[in-house]
């Protein structure tokens, strides 16, 4: 789906409030493409993207959306050049010392998915802090995946699983897809129904590989630093569109 599509289906109709996707993920991507097309260092991107996140974690809010999930840094991603991952943590620790004083008044919490052993241990103790206000605050809940990879996600709740069956704990039997749940970053979370992609790309780049069975997914051209309320708007527009089977036939 093009710019012009979006456009369009923004034009085409309202987002119907009683049918709100309880959970939204976003690959927010683009940052990069966006300031090289402004002349401008990637990280410029960046900081422009942390904004948007900013106010389309408010806006869900305001719509009434219980969960977002965006991709911040996934395990892949220390492999750019070292200025844009030092400008990253440093967008992440700014993000995160001024949400600790305002998550309250805005009725925003926030938990963060992914390994932090790889963070700085000022970084480490930002996030144990953040967690551990977030859990006193009634609203939406924004997820942050931070040195995340779903593969590395479902390897890591495989293990755990296999731990405990050879400590005696638990027996292999047990294992549902529920209880699987349980070890993931996402314990206690629901699904995303909808995922965004921006930037035309199209693909998930191991993003809730576990998570995203039967989500919907929206593609648009729009860079992250482009991405507005009004395209929110066109991808839950599109999405309430969809007829939601689940493998089933419509009766």
């Amino acid at each position: 789906m093009g710019l012009f599509d979006v456009k369009k289906s923004c034009e085409a109709g309202q987002v119907d409030m009683s049918r709100l996707p309880r959970h939204i993920a976003i690959i927010m991507d683009g940052n990069g493409r966006w300031a090289k097309q402004r002349g401008l260092p990637r990280t410029a991107g960046h900081k422009v993207g942390a904004e948007v996140f900013r106010r389309i974690a408010k806006y869900c809010k305001k719509l009434g959306v219980e969960y977002l999930t965006v991709y911040a840094f996934s395990t892949e991603n220390w492999k750019r050049p070292q200025d844009e991952v030092n400008t990253i943590m440093g967008l992440l620790k700014q993000y995160m010392l001024e949400a600790i004083d305002s998550m309250e008044e805005e009725k925003i919490r926030l938990k963060f998915f992914g390994d932090m052993t790889a963070l700085s241990p000022e970084l480490q103790e930002l996030v144990e802090k953040t967690n551990a206000i977030s859990k006193h605050i009634d609203g939406v809940q924004a997820n942050i995946c931070l040195n995340y990879g779903g593969r590395d996600e479902i390897l890591r709740a495989a293990r755990a699983f296999a731990q405990q069956c050879a400590a005696g704990e638990k027996h292999p039997e047990e294992l549902t897809e529920a209880a699987f749940g349980e070890y993931l970053f996402s314990a206690g979370v629901p699904d995303p129904e909808l995922i965004i992609r921006p930037s035309g790309e199209v693909r998930l780049s191991n993003f809730l590989l576990w998570q995203c069975a039967y989500a919907e997914f929206y593609f648009c051209d729009t860079l992250w630093p482009d991405f507005s309320e009004e395209t929110l708007d066109a991808a839950i527009i599109d999405y309430q569109k969809r007829d939601r089977r689940f493998g089933g036939v419509k009766k």
